[in-house]
C-alpha cells in the first residue's frame, strides 16, 4: 500500500513528461560529451571527415576500374592519381590567371574610383573634393589600423602550417585505405556489434547511400554553378574570373551561406573593374541562376537524398557553424542528412535471416563485390530409395 501511494498521487501525465526529460537529459549529456570528445580530437575527426566525403565521391571510379578487372591496389591508386591531377590542374589555372589578371583588376579599380569620384563630384551629390580626399583618408587610416592584426593573423596561420600538412597527408591515408579496404573495414566494425550486427548493417548501408548521393549531387550542382558563373564573368571581361568561379564552385558545397559569401565577393570585383551597371547585371544573373539552381537542380539531382526544408538546413549550419567554425557548417547537412536515414533502419526490426547467413560476412559500403559462389546454388541431394517413387501405392516398402 505504502509503495503505490507516491505513483497516485503523480498524473499519469507528469509521470510521463517526468520520465522523457529523464532521457532528454540523459541523450544530451553523452552528445555533449561526443562533441567535447570529438572538438579535442578535431585534428584527427575533420580529416577523417573530410576522407568520408571525397571517398563517396571517387569511389564509382575506383568500383567501375574494378569491375573492369583491374586489382584494387592499382585502382585506388589511380582513382587517387586523377584527383591529384585535377585539384592540381585547378590550382595551377587559378594561380596563373590570377598572376596574369591582377595587375589589369588593379588599373580597372583605379579608373572605376575616378569615374565615381567625377560622378561625386559633377553629380547630383556635388560634393566638395576635400570631402571626398576626407572620405579616402579614413579609409586608408581604417586600413593601416588593421594592418598589424592582418600581418598577426597571416603570421599565426603560417606557425600552424606543419599541422595543416600533417592533417593533408592523414586525409590521404584515410582516403587510400577506405577506397582500397572499405569491404573489409566494415566488416570488422561490424563483428562488435554480435546479434544486432544486420541492423547495424542496415543502417550504414542507407547512411553510405544517402552521403554518396548527396556528395555526388552536391559536386554536379557546384560544378555546373562555378561554370555559368565562370562564363558570365569572361564574358563581361572581368578580371580573375577563373579564380572567383573556382570559389563559386567551393563555396556552393555550404548550403545558402556560401554562395551568398561567394556572390558578395564576385559582385564587389565586378562593381570595381567594370562598374554599377555590369555589376547590377551580374548580380541579377547571379539570382537568377540560382533560383534555377535551387528548384530544379537541387530537387532533381541532392532532393531524394536530402529532402530537408530549408529552416532545418539553417538550423543545422547554424549549430555546425557554431562548433566548428567553417568546416563544422561544410560537413553539418550530410552528417544530419546520414544520421536522419540511419535512424528509422536502427530502430526496425532486420528481416529473418536464412539459416547459416552471417551478416558481418556481407560485403559493406563502399565496395560491394559480387558474392562468391557457395553451396547452395547446388540442387539438394536426396536419399530417397528408388523403390520409394515408383510404388504409386505410396506405402514404404520394407528393405532387407
Amino acid at each position: 500500500m505504502l509503495s503505490d501511494r507516491p505513483t497516485k498521487l503523480v498524473p499519469p501525465v507528469l509521470a510521463r513528461m517526468a520520465a522523457w526529460s529523464g532521457c532528454l537529459i540523459l541523450v544530451g549529456v553523452v552528445v555533449y560529451f561526443i562533441v567535447q570528445a570529438i572538438a579535442r580530437l578535431a585534428f584527427v575527426a575533420l580529416p577523417v571527415a573530410i576522407a568520408l566525403l571525397l571517398t563517396a565521391l571517387l569511389f564509382p571510379l575506383t568500383n567501375a576500374l574494378r569491375g573492369a578487372g583491374m586489382r584494387p591496389i592499382y585502382a585506388t591508386w589511380i582513382t587517387m592519381l586523377v584527383a591529384l591531377a585535377v585539384l592540381g590542374g585547378t590550382g595551377w589555372l587559378v594561380g596563373a590567371r590570377a598572376g596574369e589578371e591582377f595587375p589589369n583588376l588593379v588599373e580597372q579599380v583605379q579608373e572605376t574610383a575616378r569615374s565615381v569620384q567625377e560622378w561625386l563630384i559633377q553629380g547630383p551629390l556635388h560634393l566638395e573634393q576635400t570631402q571626398i580626399t576626407g572620405y579616402v583618408d579614413e579609409i586608408a587610416a581604417m586600413l593601416n589600423a588593421q594592418r598589424t592584426a592582418i600581418t598577426g593573423t597571416v603570421l599565426s596561420a603560417g606557425a600552424v602550417a606543419v599541422e595543416v600538412l600533417a592533417s593533408i597527408v592523414l586525409l590521404l591515408f584515410v582516403t587510400f585505405f577506405l577506397l582500397k579496404d572499405g569491404d573489409r573495414i566494415w566488416g570488422w566494425f561490424l563483428k562488435a556489434f554480435g546479434g544486432v550486427a544486420p541492423r547495424v548493417d542496415r543502417a550504414g548501408r542507407a547512411a553510405w547511400a544517402t552521403l554518396s548521393h548527396y556528395v555526388q549531387g552536391t559536386v554536379a550542382v557546384a560544378a555546373v554553378h562555378g561554370l555559368i558563373m565562370g562564363i558570365v564573368l569572361a564574358g563581361m571581361g572581368v578580371p580573375l574570373w577563373a579564380p572567383l568561379a573556382v570559389l563559386i564552385f567551393f563555396a556552393s558545397f555550404i548550403p545558402i551561406v556560401g554562395i551568398f559569401f561567394a556572390g558578395t565577393i564576385a559582385t564587389l570585383v565586378t562593381l570595381g573593374a567594370k562598374g554599377l551597371v555590369y555589376a547590377l547585371i551580374f548580380l541579377g544573373i547571379l539570382i537568377v541562376e540560382q533560383q534555377l539552381e535551387n528548384h530544379v537542380l537541387q530537387p532533381l539531382i541532392v532532393g531524394r537524398a536530402l529532402n530537408f526544408h530549408p529552416l532545418a538546413i539553417i538550423l543545422v549550419l547554424s549549430v555546425g557553424g557554431i562548433l566548428a567554425g567553417i568546416a563544422g557548417a561544410a560537413v553539418a547537412v550530410p552528417v544530419a542528412a546520414v544520421i536522419y536515414r540511419a535512424l528509422p533502419e536502427l530502430r526496425h526490426q532486420p528481416p529473418a535471416l536464412p539459416p547459416g547467413h552471417d551478416p558481418t560476412a556481407e560485403a559493406p559500403p563502399p565496395p560491394s563485390p559480387s558474392p562468391e559462389p557457395s553451396d547452395r546454388d547446388e540442387p539438394p541431394a536426396r536419399d530417397d530409395h528408388p523403390s520409394d517413387r515408383d510404388d504409386p501405392s505410396g506405402r514404404v516398402p520394407e528393405r532387407g
